[in-house]
Parts: C-alpha cells; sequence; structure tokens
C-alpha cells in the first residue's frame, strides 16, 4: 500500500493575512483560494519543492487557530533558507545544530510552529515521490 501526505491543515484565524505571510513573506505557492459560500474559503499553498500542501483553515473550527505545532519541512541547506526566510522578512531562529540535523525554527502569525531541517549527512536521500 502506498500513502501519500499531501494536505495538511494549518488553523488561521484571518485568511488575508494567513495568505500574506505563507505567500509573500514565506514564498509558498498559491494553489487555490476559492470561496464556497459565506464561511467556507478554501485556501491551499503548498512550499515550493513540496508534494503535500497546506489548506489554510480559517472557517471549520477544528483546531483552534495557532494551535498547530511542530511542522516539518526539510532543506538542502539550513543557512540558506534562514537567509532567503530572513530576506523575506520572515522572524526565524538562529540555525539549532543538533546531532540529527540543521533546524530553523520560525511562526506564522497565529503562532502554528515550523521547522526547517537540514538533514545530517549520514541520512539516506529521500525524494518528493518517498
Amino acid at each position: 500500500m502506498d500513502v501519500r501526505l499531501e494536505l495538511v491543515m494549518v488553523p488561521v484565524s484571518d485568511a488575508d493575512r494567513a495568505i500574506a505571510f505563507y505567500v509573500d513573506r514565506a514564498g509558498f505557492v498559491l494553489d487555490h483560494d476559492v470561496r464556497v459560500d459565506e464561511t467556507v474559503r478554501f485556501i491551499q499553498v503548498t512550499p515550493p519543492g513540496s508534494a503535500c500542501s497546506i489548506m489554510l483553515d480559517s472557517f471549520s473550527g477544528a483546531m483552534a487557530p495557532g494551535s498547530q505545532r511542530g511542522l516539518q519541512a526539510v532543506v538542502d541547506d539550513a543557512d540558506a533558507a534562514r537567509a532567503e526566510m530572513l530576506g523575506r522578512g520572515v522572524e526565524v531562529s538562529e540555525v539549532d545544530e543538533q546531532p540529527w540535523g540543521r533546524f530553523v525554527h520560525f511562526a506564522d502569525p497565529d503562532g502554528n510552529t515550523w521547522a526547517l531541517q537540514q538533514l545530517p549527512s549520514w541520512a539516506p536521500a529521500r525524494d518528493a515521490e518517498s
């Protein structure tokens, strides 16, 4: 059985503010922004190079805005990712060196947290189809 994670929900309080952060500042791609009715607006963004997209949920109430913790994405170079995020105006941590990788942490305006991980040299290579 193949299982592919393709969509993760991130709860946000303000859809327009979330788009401004994820697309304009963090550099994610806006895939969909569809107003289904007066209360439902389906917004999907994708980090560059990712096989998994993010649904910016401001309507379902399934999780409180800012309650998504520990989202993690893999980057080739933590220093370069940090520099790019800083250049885009995103507040990010210093590079956190651990035996299992190098990490850069940031949060969106609601407080949902992210880590960008550079895998250690000993880790097996992974591609977007894995």
